[in-house]
């Protein structure tokens, strides 16, 4: 317990460094609260729209586990069809490739044009943002499987179908993990922009009426947020992988 304790503290010293270099930064150097707030200030204005804050949280969560869902299945759908069938996997990579270089920004307001202002332009900014990085990772997972134990299998006479499900899945869920801990990050950054882009809620809306009203200690109190949402959403797949893998992560 008292270990595990420690290893938490040690987690969290950098940020205790940054929070107390920030109030100190803006006590000494007398930063005026408009451009640099300090992080009391910060605080006092997350407790004073703490409902205001967890209700648009809520909302942009809500929406970031939605994209993120629908990318982890599309991703392993397509990782699946690509590695197996050669035909498909000529057909579809360019294509997956060709979205990837589309900046994602853009998409932003055609989605809003092309879905309005609710939950599903937000989901498909946040497929789209997560979705590569697990197609990618997957793919490398299945492809990056030990040669020897593939030889091994065979010559136990295993069918292809037993050898993928047996090895080159197990094989790819590092990778795989190692993709959805890539792709949740930039699901949030998704939804976020697409909040900014047009929203009725969540804290990229919050964020602009922050901005409109020039508060700029509410805007830190919202960015902290989407920070810790991120942080811990990455955590849970952290949780999952160490349930999952068999390796030490």
């Amino acid at each position: 317990m008292i270990s595990r304790l420690i290893r938490l503290l040690n987690s969290l010293l950098g940020f205790i460094v940054i929070m107390i270099l920030w109030q100190v930064s803006v006590d000494i150097f007398e930063i005026r609260p408009y451009l640099l707030p300090s992080i009391m200030s910060v605080a006092q204005s997350a407790w004073e729209y703490r409902s205001d804050i967890f209700s648009h949280s809520l909302v942009t969560t809500v929406q970031v586990i939605y994209g993120f869902g629908a990318a982890v299945i599309g991703g392993i759908i397509i990782s699946l069809l690509v590695f197996v069938n050669a035909p498909i996997r000529r057909i579809v990579m360019p294509v997956v490739i060709a979205i990837q270089g589309i900046p994602k920004v853009a998409l932003a307001p055609l989605f809003v044009v092309w879905f309005g202002y609710g939950t599903m332009s937000k989901v498909l900014m946040a497929f789209f943002f997560a979705f590569f990085p697990i197609v990618i990772s997957t793919l490398g997972g299945f492809a990056g499987t030990p040669v020897h134990l593939v030889e091994h299998f065979r010559a136990l006479d295993a069918s292809t179908t037993t050898t993928f499900w047996r090895l080159r899945v197990p094989s790819a869920l590092p990778n795989f993990i190692d993709g959805c801990k890539m792709a949740m990050p930039l699901a949030v950054i998704g939804v976020i922009v697409g909040e900014f882009v047009g929203s009725e809620a969540g804290l990229g809306n919050l964020l602009l009426l922050a901005n409109a009203s020039a508060r700029t200690d509410l805007m830190f109190a919202s960015i902290i947020t989407i920070t810790a949402i991120s942080g811990l959403l990455y955590g849970i797949i952290y949780l999952f992988g160490r349930l999952v893998w068999w390796r030490a992560l």
